[in-house]
């Protein structure tokens, strides 16, 4: 009983190293928490963002967007919870314009956390009995700081085409147990029209990495000894390179009504995935959404994205699959220089829906003698 309630105890805490054990390998899902999105808008078009977003947010969609922020500084926060509370996202950014809304500087940073997570590693005493006054807790935290630049290429009255990059720093915490910093680069460009834009987003083109290193008391290593588990010194956790495409076109419903569209498609160069187009070395993630607008004042919006493969529960025994999705919908309005919008999204599929409410504020500070 002693044997396997040592083994037991590991569990809170191992879950959460044990994935960063790989030394310098590509993970396919490395630093997942970047992979969210930012503000309610896009996260309610189902993160198609990638050619229509002129706002602070685009330092995270796509950092030539941001080119669309002018004449004054504007700002965006979001704040999330997911899986019943449990887990925070918090997202804050800024977008100043310079040199006469010709390039334009950013700023934004992401935190993702669990808190209260139980550390049983020294549930049992050496006698074999359990004593739950020794269960601490500790919080487990992302964060990324994303340095964006952004400026006109072409800029005529049909036709404006803007670049940009963002430099980020990514640090991870893991309670007193582990810590990484990470460095990457992004690269975008914009094309715009009169109804039509497009847009390239190449994330991670330096391969963004994660260098990790441990700590541990002499007790814990003790712990961990006895009951088998190798104890980390470092690791070093690679991103692969990403490139979302993407293209958007707006329709006149009417002289006050609007509607665009938006597809976006996430190419990965890893292996198979699970993904509409899975080859090697490339699979094709596509995501899609819709934004309607009247008066340019008020908005509802839908998305849909992570199309899977799955089995049906109703045909196990035949292995037959169907598609499975994630569904959103949003809405927002904006008042003078202040919009607010939310989105209902969908973190799982369909099949097993798990629903969760985001909301996030725009303020764009004009100042008196612009008004």
């Amino acid at each position: 009983m002693q044997y396997y309630m040592k083994r037991y105890q590991l569990v809170s805490l191992w879950v959460l190293l044990c994935p960063l054990l790989t030394m310098g390998q590509f993970r396919k899902y490395s630093n997942e928490f970047l992979n969210i999105g930012a503000g309610a808008r896009g996260l309610a078009m189902g993160s198609a963002q990638v050619a229509s977003v002129s706002d602070a947010t685009a330092g995270y969609w796509n950092p030539a967007g941001l080119v669309g922020v002018k004449d004054h500084p504007s700002v965006s926060v979001m704040h999330a919870e997911y899986f019943a509370g449990i887990a925070k996202y918090d997202y804050a950014s800024i977008a100043l314009p310079v040199q006469d809304n010709q390039r334009t500087l950013g700023f934004s940073i992401l935190r993702f956390a669990v808190d209260d997570i139980p550390n049983t590693l020294f549930l049992v005493e050496p006698d074999g009995s359990i004593n739950y006054n020794n269960i601490q807790t500790f919080s487990s935290a992302d964060y990324a700081f994303l340095f964006s630049y952004a400026q006109h290429l072409k800029q005529t009255e049909k036709k404006s085409i803007s670049i940009g990059a963002n430099a980020k720093v990514i640090y991870r915490k893991v309670g007193k147990f582990a810590t990484a910093w990470g460095f990457g680069l992004d690269a975008g460009i914009q094309m715009k029209g009169d109804k039509w834009r497009l847009g390239v987003m190449a994330r991670d083109i330096s391969t963004t990495f994660n260098a990790w290193s441990f700590k541990f008391t002499e007790r814990e290593k003790e712990v961990l000894y006895l009951t088998n588990n190798d104890i980390p010194v470092r690791s070093t956790e690679l991103t692969a390179p990403r490139l979302v495409l993407g293209g958007a076109y707006s329709f006149d419903l009417g002289k006050q009504l609007k509607l665009m569209a938006e597809a976006n498609a996430s190419l990965t160069f890893d292996g198979k995935r699970n993904t509409v187009i899975s080859s090697d070395p490339m699979s094709v993630d596509p995501n899609l959404g819709l934004e309607a607008s009247f008066r340019d004042q008020f908005f509802i919006r839908a998305g849909i994205t992570n199309f899977q493969r799955a089995l049906a529960d109703e045909d196990t025994l035949n292995q037959k699959k169907v598609w499975i999705y994630q569904p959103s919908l949003g809405a927002g309005f904006r008042i003078n220089n202040v919009t607010l919008d939310y989105a209902f999204s969908n973190l799982a599929n369909q099949q097993n829906p798990l629903y969760t409410h985001v909301f996030s504020l725009r303020i764009n500070f004009i100042r008196k003698n612009d008004n």
